[in-house]
């Protein structure tokens, strides 16, 4: 197995290099590089490589650089002292995310993730980390509501809500049929929580359902305003900063 190393620390290299050799005497390490631009113009040789090591803050830059300079088409296991880039590194062809101090154990779990995915179909390995991103960037939304009648919990299904509205710091639904329900939340989270398909951000006090769109009138200054289903109290003008992205959501 041919593999390259980008890190910028020598004891942090140097470490996983006896790891990886103490796990499997067949790897062998084609390539070291500290910084981005060695590491892009190596890879702009086109060198075949199973597998790269990269630590994501180097000496010159992050390690995601690399990508805008040149293509690499090899899996990449990336390694780190922090965890805020891991969606950004799934983003690209990674089949892991280690952090720094690398633990044995989980680096020899990585490298039998790696030849897992790629001993059963050489060919079609981009289509797996493909699938494997959506797996773990997959986002799920919620699909009832907690809602509050005096001391008791109960739910409201999504589908059948019709929209969510503020009223001082307090936070309603109300449903397809016009009931209104006191909700354990606000709408700056319902807005992150349900699925933004379904459910559009208007203003500050209305998170709308598609279902509930009746008629978009145009209206002062650049603005629209909503005619839902049935009569609210609820404000329905579009704030004009909203304006674009409710047309691009209206029309999907």
């Amino acid at each position: 197995m041919k593999v390259v190393i980008i890190e910028d620390e020598n004891p942090a290299a140097n470490r996983l290099i006896k790891l990886l050799g103490n796990m499997d005497d067949t790897i062998d390490i084609v390539g070291r590089f500290d910084s981005v631009e060695p590491a892009a113009n190596y890879f702009k040789s086109l060198p075949l490589v199973d597998l790269v090591f990269m630590d994501i803050q180097l000496a010159d830059g992050l390690s995601f650089d690399i990508f805008s300079k040149t293509t690499i088409t090899a899996p990449v296991i990336f390694t780190t002292a922090f965890d805020q880039y891991t969606l950004k590194a799934f983003k690209v062809n990674s089949v892991d995310y280690l952090l720094k101090p690398i633990d044995e154990k989980e680096l020899q779990q990585a490298v039998e993730k790696y030849k897992l995915l790629h001993s059963k179909n050489e060919n079609d390995f981009p289509g797996r980390i493909l699938k494997l991103m959506q797996e773990m960037t997959a986002v799920k939304y919620k699909e009832r509501l907690l809602i509050k009648r005096g001391q008791q919990l109960s739910y409201l299904k999504t589908d059948i809500t019709a929209y969510c509205y503020a009223d001082g710091k307090l936070c309603y639904a109300v449903d397809f049929s016009n009931n209104k329900y006191l909700l354990e939340t606000n709408l700056s989270e319902l807005e992150e929580q349900l699925q933004p398909s379904k459910f559009y951000r208007v203003n500050r006090s209305l998170l709308v359902n598609i279902d509930a769109v009746k008629k978009v009138h145009t209206w002062l200054g650049g603005r629209l305003k909503l005619e839902l289903s049935f009569a609210t109290t609820a404000e329905t003008v579009i704030s004009r900063d909203r304006v674009n992205g409710f047309k691009e959501w209206l029309g999907q």
